[in-house]
């Protein structure tokens, strides 16, 4: 009977479920679950994404869990880079998180360590506030981190439940116990999320092929409009001798358009330091590499140290005998909310996107070549090798040599290849795509 009543009660709030919003739910594990979020807030009451490891009122219990949980995944990050013995600490440690090679194709649906942990605390009550109070107003849930979704499903959530995957290939613990049995929908960002989702159990009917869901301010609408202006200024830069263009002229002209005759910034390289504050140094060996070309405005650096105060203290001490007239510009906010909206910003006239390959692999699809740091993590290590599949970006050369093997690739018309790579292969569309499925608006096919 009480199967019944939730069943009917389901299905007169889908008859009304077309044109409502969602709750938006991500997790503060680094920057980015919650940069996953942020293009979808749209979505949110009052845009507000909920962080299910920090939000107003949580059980004291619940929080301690998810704090622990945080404390691993930085320490981590910042462990790597010990010798000798970082390496093989992390190593260890990564096996938890390892993601496992696609060939030979097999059932890999029976649960992992890491799974059935997050599920027995959830027996135990973790999680069952929070979705106590989405039940209050249950709307569809879009969470871009796995646990809130076991958790909402675990606790009977009566509306849908939508996961969003952050990485071009998924570990295991992103599908629960028993994923045939699961109603957790998910976005995949690629083709490799979605198949591998296959090969965890995850029903054919329960995965939408979306596309990452990159930010609207840098998109325009769904014609695109904003990154098509901003591509063909930065298609310029990304090729000073011409030779890219005039190879490819046809294919740039059906996408682009007819080229701008001069660009609207100076070459410009974005170093993104990881929110847990590993490689902070990779970025000022580039800049004492470049600071003669810095010098002469050849080039503009920005780093994005986003919220932490220590990385943007740590930069500005380094920097500030250089004397670099303002040509290298520390991006950083007091919140997150404020962070990601001044990197956006930001990436309208930035040329070059140099960061280790998190969910940022993605923004190669604004027409953004990624200069590739060196991976933290099995995820990163299958976002770089589908980075490279795809032509979007390149692994980084030495970092003290930056002024040489950058100038090379500019010069050869590599980084303007990579850009259209990324431009012309990447789903720009993400956002639109689930926006539109979660309001019923139009509505995505689920994959084959």
């Amino acid at each position: 009977m009480i199967k019944k009543i939730k069943e009917q009660k389901i299905k007169e709030q889908k008859i009304n479920k077309i044109g409502s919003k969602a709750w938006i739910v991500s997790a503060d594990m680094g920057y980015g679950h919650q940069r996953t979020a942020f293009p979808l807030r749209d979505l949110a009451p009052n845009e507000r994404v909920i962080n299910a490891n920090h939000y107003e009122g949580i059980p004291k219990k619940d929080r301690n869990i998810w704090q622990r949980t945080r404390i691993i995944y930085e320490f981590i990050s910042r462990f790597k880079k010990i010798p000798f013995i970082g390496e093989f600490i992390f190593g260890f440690l990564d096996k938890f998180q390892k993601i496992l090679n696609y060939y030979p194709k097999r059932d890999l649906s029976g649960p992992s360590f890491g799974v059935k942990s997050n599920f027995y605390l959830i027996s135990r009550g973790w999680g069952k506030d929070l979705i106590k109070r989405f039940q209050q107003d249950p709307l569809p849930i879009v969470s871009t981190f796995f646990t809130p979704a076991f958790m909402a499903e675990s606790f009977n959530y009566l509306e849908d439940i939508y996961c969003v995957v952050c990485d071009a290939d998924a570990n295991r613990a992103w599908v629960p116990l028993n994923p045939e049995m699961s109603r957790i929908k998910y976005f995949a960002p690629c083709t490799w999320v979605r198949d591998r989702l296959k090969l965890y159990g995850v029903k054919s009917e329960n995965i939408f092929l979306s596309g990452y869901p990159l930010p609207k301010e840098n998109l325009g609408t769904e014609k695109l409009e904003i990154v098509k202006t901003d591509m063909a200024f930065r298609l310029l830069n990304l090729d000073p001798m011409g030779k890219y263009r005039k190879i490819y002229a046809p294919l740039i002209k059906d996408f682009l358009g007819k080229l701008p005759e001069k660009s609207d910034h100076p070459l410009t390289i974005l170093f993104s330091v990881g929110g847990a504050g590993a490689q902070k140094e990779i970025g000022l060996q580039a800049i004492n590499s470049l600071k003669e070309k810095i010098k002469a405005k050849e080039i503009k650096i920005i780093i994005s140290v986003g919220i932490r105060k220590e990385l943007k203290k740590y930069y500005e001490n380094e920097v500030a005998g250089l004397k670099l007239d303002g040509f290298v510009q520390i991006l950083s906010a007091e919140n997150i909310i404020e962070y990601f909206k001044k990197f956006n910003l930001a990436l309208r006239k930035t040329d070059i996107l140099w960061t280790k390959p998190s969910e940022l692999s993605f923004y190669a699809g604004f027409g953004i070549p990624i200069i590739i740091a060196p991976t933290i993590g099995s995820q990163e290590d299958f976002n770089k090798k589908w980075l490279l599949h795809i032509g979007a970006g390149t692994a980084q050369e030495n970092p003290k040599y930056t002024a040489e093997w950058l100038f090379d690739l500019l010069n050869a018309g590599d980084f303007a290849e990579m850009a259209m790579q990324g431009f012309v292969e990447i789903e720009k569309k993400g956002v639109f795509n689930i926006e539109n499925i979660i309001t019923g608006k139009n509505k995505l096919k689920t994959s084959k």
